[in-house]
């Protein structure tokens, strides 16, 4: 069997080490031929940087590397192409240092292309000499490939004016594309954001964006079919549903998905489930961000969101919902389409990892439960998957017992029934059971349903005095479910003085 491409980004070492390859190449050629201005958002670790690497191979004509790939016969190999190839990483957390690694970016360009700038005390009049001066030297228009173009923003969100400073320093290179038109034969930009044209593309409207499109949904990760074919010697008796479980569920309006690097790591470590892709980059900032605006968690688990939304990332009016999508903490669900006209999306958290190990760090950052929280959540899970509804509510009562009297004075949120419902949504979400917070009904909305062991828990939480048990029953939040032939149970959860003063239940005959 071919050897695992574990931290491969290099298509040559790719091909030439004999490492696994799925082809991407039909997809780059539909893109190279459709297309002279696109851009590619993806979430880290998803291979948009070997994509855009097969990408530069194919415009410098190494035909070899693509022999039995898709492309190969089918694209003129013969005709080179020079590449600047621009690719964000290292330090970038000021102003002067992510102008100088544009000048070292700039200078390993010209030493590749064997060009010199004539304006070497200005990077965006160095860009402008670069293409211009590699078309005239090649005698062919110009590819330019830029990855991780939003890097330097998004590595200093935590310092809002840096971020904004390097925003107008990456806005005056990227302008130079349209002054330079003339000279270019193809332009990608790929990245995790997509900001919106005026903020950062300015002038360059000429961009098409392809995150959404569905002939290239498949462009980065790897899809069901790829799992039970060219992975299958490497999954040998692994139990494909709960892989799947753990891992599928990225989509991008064609297949769902896998990220390459959970499949990877997951093979090389002898088949253990765990935190692979989340664990290489924890969201510090978007805890942050949840606990600043005191955001009602459940609503994670059933989130419907505009296509303007979606469209473009703005520095200056963060939303959560939208930087949680293009990080990779949600995905699209599926595409609705609106009897006024115009398009909606339905998101959901992709899969058993992510939503365990964001739930899971909530719970550290927010709740200050970083030890006690195993045992409760074993506690929580035994409870339910056993329907030993006395001891879910004894669980319940040392999880808020637990949570650090700081967290109440900050604020009055003691006095709010979200606070509570968030609290208990988030540790029910970490243990990676099936939850659904702000579950609709043509009676209204139930505030939590739980899924778990061929069981469901319908939960409606009130404050002080008011009976939550009888709302449930009033309004018959339960009959959605009846068809299912499963085991009901009515939950009802009171709050007060920063814990449950009430909790009642019933099951549906």
């Amino acid at each position: 069997m071919k050897k695992l491409p574990i931290g491969i980004q290099t298509f040559s070492n790719i091909i030439d080490g004999d490492y696994l390859y799925i082809d991407k190449t039909k997809e780059a050629l539909e893109l190279i031929e459709n297309y002279k201005y696109a851009f590619l958002s993806r979430p880290r670790r998803f291979g948009k940087s070997l994509f855009m690497d097969t990408i530069q191979e194919v415009f410098e004509g190494n035909k070899e590397l693509f022999k039995d790939l898709y492309i190969y016969d089918k694209w003129d190999f013969n005709i080179k192409y020079p590449v600047i190839k621009i690719s964000f990483s290292g330090d970038l957390r000021s102003g002067e240092s992510l102008k100088k690694t544009i000048f070292n970016i700039l200078r390993h360009n010209q030493e590749r292309l064997k060009v010199d700038c004539f304006d070497t005390s200005d990077f965006s009049g160095c860009f402008q000499d670069l293409i211009k001066l590699s078309y005239e030297k090649y005698n062919q228009k110009v590819v330019v490939l830029i990855d991780e173009y939003d890097k330097a923003i998004l590595d200093n969100l935590d310092q809002m004016e840096v971020a904004k400073e390097n925003r107008e320093i990456i806005k005056g290179l990227y302008t130079i594309l349209k002054d330079s038109d003339r000279y270019i034969k193809f332009v990608l930009l790929t990245g995790v954001s997509k900001f919106s044209k005026a903020s950062i593309f300015s002038g360059l409207n000429m961009l098409e964006d392809i995150s959404l499109n569905k002939n290239y949904g498949n462009v980065c990760g790897y899809t069901q079919n790829d799992i039970e074919t060219t992975f299958k010697p490497y999954l040998k008796d692994v139990d494909l549903d709960k892989f799947k479980g753990w891992y599928n569920g990225y989509n991008f309006l064609k297949d769902d998905v896998y990220n390459p690097f959970d499949v990877l790591l997951f093979i090389k470590n002898d088949f253990l489930y765990d935190n692979y892709w989340f664990s290489t980059g924890t969201p510090t900032f978007l805890i942050k961000l949840i606990e600043k605006n005191n955001y009602h968690l459940p609503k994670l688990s059933n989130i419907t969101i505009g296509k303007r939304l979606l469209d473009s990332f703005d520095i200056d009016n963060l939303d959560l919902e939208v930087i949680l999508y293009q990080a990779g903490y949600l995905t699209i669900e599926k595409m609705l389409e609106k009897r006024r006209g115009g398009i909606e999306y339905k998101l959901k958290i992709p899969n058993k990892e992510v939503q365990a190990s964001l739930y899971d760090t909530i719970i550290d950052y927010i709740f200050k439960q970083t030890t006690e929280k195993i045992n409760i959540q074993n506690d929580m899970y035994d409870a339910l998957f056993d329907n030993k509804l006395k001891d879910f509510e004894t669980s319940l009562i040392s999880m808020f017992a637990l949570i650090p009297v700081d967290n109440y004075r900050k604020n009055n949120i003691e006095n709010y029934e979200g606070f509570y419902s968030s609290v208990i949504f988030v540790y029910l979400s970490s243990l990676g059971i099936e939850i659904i917070g702000e579950d609709a009904t043509n009676k209204g909305y139930i505030d939590l349903t739980i899924k778990l062991n061929n069981i469901i828990y319908v939960i409606e939480f009130k404050m002080n005095n008011k009976d939550a048990l009888s709302q449930i029953k009033e309004k018959k939040y339960y009959e959605k479910y009846l068809c299912l032939k499963q085991d009901i149970y009515l939950v009802g959860i009171n709050f007060e003085d920063r814990n449950i003063s009430k909790f009642e239940w019933e099951k549906i005959k």
